[in-house]
C-alpha cells in the first residue's frame, strides 16, 4: 500500500510540474500562430477563442491540461497525511482550478459578437472565475498543513504569493472601474501571465515539499 502511495505521489508531483509548465508551453507556442496575438496585451483565452486559427488545438490541450491538475490535486492528499479537513480542501482547490481554469476554458470558448459576450462566453468567464478564486485561497489553506516548523519560509511565501496575487488580479480587473483609456487596462495579458509566475511558483515548491516528504518516509520505512 506504502509502494502504490509513494507511486500516486511521485506520479502527481510530476503532473503538477506537467501542468504549470504545460500552460505556458501552449500559451507561447501557439500565441505565435496566431498573427497579431501579443503576449502583453491579449488574454489568454483569446488564444482559444472560435477566430483563432489555433482554437480546437489550444482548446483540447487546455482539457488535458485540466485533468492534469485534477490529478495532481488527488495526489495531494495523499502526500499530506493524514487526510485533515485542510488537507482535503487543498485538494479540492487545487481540483477546481483544473475543472474552472482549464477544462471549463477548453469546452466554453470566450467568443464574443461585436461588443456583446456569447453564452459560451459568460460560461467561460464564471468558469475561469472559480478556477482562479480557488486558486488565490490555496495559500491560507496550505499555510494550515505545513508546519511554520519544519517549513518556516512556506509560510512567508504563501502571504507574499496570496497578496501578489490579490493586486495582480486587482489589475487585471482595473477596466472594469476605471473606464478611460490607459496603459492599465490595456495590459491584460500581462497581469495574467504573471499571475501565472506568481501561483506555479508557489505550486513548485509545493512539488517540491511532496516529494520531499515522500521520499523521507519511504526512506524511513526502508531502514525501519
Amino acid at each position: 500500500m506504502n509502494k502504490v502511495k509513494c507511486n500516486i505521489v511521485i506520479w502527481g508531483a510530476l503532473a503538477g510540474v506537467v501542468g504549470c509548465a504545460g500552460d505556458f508551453v501552449v500559451l507561447f507556442v501557439f500565441g505565435n500562430y496566431y498573427p497579431g496575438y501579443s503576449q502583453l496585451f491579449n488574454t489568454m483565452s483569446s488564444l482559444g477563442a472560435t477566430i483563432s486559427p489555433v482554437s480546437n488545438i489550444v482548446s483540447s490541450l487546455w482539457i488535458v491540461l485540466g485533468l492534469i491538475f485534477i490529478y495532481f490535486g488527488f495526489s495531494l492528499r495523499k502526500a499530506f497525511l493524514p487526510e485533515t479537513i485542510y488537507v482535503k480542501l487543498a485538494s479540492w482547490l487545487i481540483i477546481i482550478y483544473g475543472l474552472g481554469e482549464f477544462i471549463g476554458s477548453g469546452l466554453f470558448k470566450a467568443d464574443h459578437i461585436g461588443n456583446t459576450a456569447t453564452n459560451s462566453a459568460v460560461v467561460h468567464g464564471i468558469l475561469g472565475t472559480i478556477g482562479i478564486i480557488a486558486l488565490i485561497f490555496l495559500p491560507l489553506v496550505m499555510k494550515k498543513i505545513i508546519p511554520r516548523t519544519t517549513h518556516p519560509g512556506f509560510h512567508s511565501l504563501s502571504w507574499i504569493v496570496l497578496i501578489a496575487g490579490l493586486v495582480i488580479m486587482v489589475l487585471f480587473n482595473f477596466r472594469f472601474f476605471v473606464k478611460e483609456d490607459n496603459i492599465l487596462n490595456d495590459l491584460e495579458g500581462l497581469w495574467q501571465r504573471l499571475f501565472a509566475v506568481d501561483y506555479y511558483i508557489y505550486l513548485f515548491v509545493i512539488i517540491f515539499i511532496m516529494v520531499k516528504k515522500q521520499l523521507t518516509v519511504k526512506s524511513e520505512h526502508t531502514n525501519g
